[in-house]
């Protein structure tokens, strides 16, 4: 368990930043007027949903297993982000370049009455 801080997971600390929420939520919504009252509720189905999914599927098991697994490093991942980076930024400016002849074309006039 090298995820913990206190000796308690990332999911104890989820939980709590969900009933946080919920709960400030909670209390501006009860401040409202009409129906809107009564959107506490979903909050409060939504927080204990994600909070039961939590608990009942775990991401990892209680206890750590014996033999260290293969770990799969993408090395590649600064190059692929870097080179998406470049990309993007050549079409945002090819783009940006080109938008102006499309509203600059010249649009002509024709005549009313043809002889």
């Amino acid at each position: 368990m090298a995820n913990t801080v206190l000796e308690v997971g990332t999911g104890v600390f989820v939980i709590a930043v969900v009933w946080i929420a919920a709960l400030v939520f909670g209390l501006v919504l009860l401040r409202a007027s009409g129906p809107a009252k009564l959107g506490v509720i979903p909050i409060f189905l939504v927080a204990l949903t994600i909070t039961l999914a939590l608990v009942f599927f775990p991401r990892s098991p209680e206890t750590t297993s014996p033999f260290k697994q293969i770990e799969i490093v993408d090395t590649l991942f600064i190059g692929r982000y870097v080179l998406l980076a470049v990309v993007s930024a050549v079409f945002l400016v090819a783009f940006f370049m080109l938008l102006p002849f499309h509203y600059l074309e010249p649009v002509y006039a024709k005549a009313l009455r043809t002889h």
